[in-house]
């Protein structure tokens, strides 16, 4: 009897002394269910079929090149890499950059985009390297063109060589559209790459899916609180959902579209309009993919009066460390985003706007444990790239 006792008094000391913070039973079913479709994460490695150049090594190194080269620019003042800056998780700290001109949105990351369907703010392009073409070209941005792109790969020899290599083709025998679109498939191969590992949230979530108790309470208390705020009342997965934590759209949050006095950015409204009149969307000769799937989504994209104001919901994963914030770089904290949503002004919403939102309401500690949470899905970059062949001088050893 007296050992049994011992037993029981030790065993009981035992569970007390067991951190509480990871037990399964602090979220519902439903909660859990909307926790664990939050991965897992990375996603599967699919290749892009409309790029042939999507998962070639050799490419990819050309696209990595291409990003740091200002010579794709007018007067070789802008490379990609300078709004898109890898020190500041590939962008660039400023709400509005200046390239040329003062441009009228932020730059957003360029992590973490293999899979999305839309890209740009308003969803000017259905692919990657479309997108990629689209700030070469802009007169605020980098104010290239299709000839100074050819001119760039063709007199450059290791450039050259590097195309030939890739491509199977010589860029000197291309015409220059042709050659501008295989450097935007290549820069497109590379930023495929750009892929965060696992972050201490995703570590939580696997833990949850496998009941791994010891590694759910390595999990910070105020995170699991302000999960449970994200996945239970505060509706953020409606919107922010799935393992990139975005649905992919365009939503209107009720932040204002007026560039200037009388100048308004109509958000996916005109970016529809812009998609659909692109040579470079899929439903154009570039797209590698000969069969239709990968031009359903763009064939019945349709341009409507409720488009006015939306803009892409982002992904959520490494937003701590993009500030600032909104489609106009107008909000500077991650902070100020979580008091945005927590004090919405449903007023800003138009008629046909985002009705599944409202106001948080959130006190002082629920504040902070949503932002607590929003801080752990932040992770460093994946390092899986296959590497190129090439060696660094191609000219050099190809002669």
């Amino acid at each position: 009897m007296k050992y049994v006792t011992g037993f029981f008094f030790v065993t009981l000391l035992a569970f007390l002394a067991l951190p509480t913070d990871g037990r399964t039973e602090d979220f519902s079913a439903t909660e859990r269910a909307t926790i664990l479709s939050l991965g897992p994460w990375p996603p599967p490695v699919t290749k892009d079929r409309s790029n042939r150049a999507s998962g070639n090594p050799e490419a990819i190194a050309l696209g990595k090149m291409l990003f740091f080269d200002r010579r794709l620019s007018k007067e070789d003042q802008t490379s990609c890499a300078d709004c898109h800056k890898p020190e500041l998780a590939f962008t660039d700290g400023m709400d509005l950059n200046e390239g040329y001109k003062k441009i009228t949105r932020h730059t957003p990351t360029v992590i973490n985009l293999r899979g999305h369907t839309w890209f740009g703010w308003g969803g000017e392009a259905d692919n990657l390297w479309a997108q990629s073409i689209r700030p070469m070209l802009s007169r605020n941005e980098m104010a290239g063109s299709p000839s100074r792109v050819r001119r760039v790969i063709t007199t450059d020899p290791n450039l050259s060589c590097r195309f030939k290599v890739a491509f199977g083709e010589d860029p000197a025998t291309l015409g220059k559209y042709d050659v501008l679109v295989l450097v935007a498939k290549a820069l497109a191969a590379w930023q495929e790459t750009l892929v965060t590992e696992k972050s201490a949230f995703d570590h939580f979530r696997d833990a949850l899916e496998t009941g791994d108790t010891r590694a759910m309470n390595a999990y910070p208390a105020a995170a699991k609180r302000g999960l449970k705020i994200f996945a239970g009342e505060g509706r953020c997965t409606f919107c922010h959902l799935g393992p990139d934590f975005s649905n992919g759209e365009f939503g209107n949050i009720g932040v204002p579209f007026f560039i200037a006095k009388g100048k308004v950015d109509p958000g996916r409204y005109g970016g529809i309009k812009i998609l659909k009149k692109s040579q470079y969307n899929l439903l154009g000769r570039f797209n590698d993919d000969k069969s239709a799937k990968t031009k359903v989504r763009t064939r019945h994209v349709l341009q409507q009066h409720r488009n006015w104001g939306e803009f892409k919901v982002p992904s959520l994963r490494n937003v701590a460390l993009t500030a600032p914030y909104m489609h106009n770089g107008s909000v500077a904290t991650l902070a100020d985003v979580v008091e945005f949503y927590s004090d919405l002004d449903e007023e800003r919403l138009h008629t046909d706007g985002e009705k599944i939102l409202r106001p948080l309401r959130l006190p002082d500690q629920g504040k902070a444990d949503l932002l607590a949470f929003l801080q752990t899905l932040s992770a460093p970059l994946s390092a899986t790239i296959k590497a190129s062949s090439v060696p660094s001088d191609c000219a050099t050893v190809k002669n």
